[in-house]
């Protein structure tokens, strides 16, 4: 080997940087696995999921409000680039004009650790879930594979523009509106947000 000039290729020892790091210190769990929420805009929780297409992969971000389960924002990209997060999160924002704090779950993904997405839910109570534990963040990810079960696997998805469309017509003209969840006393998500509505405001009708 020394004649041929052939050294050994060692493997560089695999060193833990993170698990105790002060940065990853302060990604605290705040939700802690609460998942019902007893009014709107109290949790919301996202995540990005993949979806394969002839033409490549595109990436469906979702913000749920977990209250009803309804998906208040999303936006399908060709990349994962943390811009598409922050476009999520201003449409959530735009829809709903929280004026009060909220939890904003996510997992420990780096669109979800960067300066931009902080600087997008400055005001909100922001949640991490654990290393490598997908059951925190269980409500938004079974969404994803609902989705994705009863809706986009039954297509030969094109491109994104027919990944757009399909995703479209689930959320907005299914899932939000009609599609009934035990979660929500089998109504829809509109519909139980509605019905939490008129409950309210007869209560504060009787207060009154």
């Amino acid at each position: 080997m020394r004649e041929m000039g052939i050294k050994a290729q060692y493997i560089k020892p695999y060193t833990v940087t993170t698990i105790n790091s002060d940065f990853d210190s302060k990604l605290i769990n705040v939700l802690n696995e609460q998942f019902n929420p007893t009014e709107p805009n109290a949790v919301w929780c996202s995540d990005i999921t993949y979806i394969w297409t002839f033409d490549g992969f595109v990436y469906l971000t979702s913000i749920m409000d977990l209250f009803s389960r309804k998906i208040i924002a999303w936006t399908l990209s060709h990349t994962l680039e943390t811009e598409h997060v922050i476009a999520t999160i201003n449409k959530a924002k735009e829809k709903r004009k929280i004026d009060r704090p909220l939890v904003m779950h996510s997992d420990r993904g780096c669109q979800y650790v960067s300066n931009d997405y902080r600087n997008a839910t400055e005001g909100m109570i922001l949640s991490y879930s654990k290393k490598a534990y997908s059951w925190d963040n269980a409500c938004i990810e079974a969404f994803h594979a609902l989705i994705k079960r009863e809706w986009l696997n039954r297509y030969k998805i094109f491109d994104y523009r027919h990944a757009y469309r399909l995703i479209f017509e689930y959320i907005e003209t299914f899932y939000n509106t009609r599609r009934i969840h035990g979660h929500c006393g089998y109504l829809s998500p509109d519909q139980w947000e509605c019905f939490a509505n008129c409950v309210n405001g007869i209560i504060i009708q009787i207060i009154g």
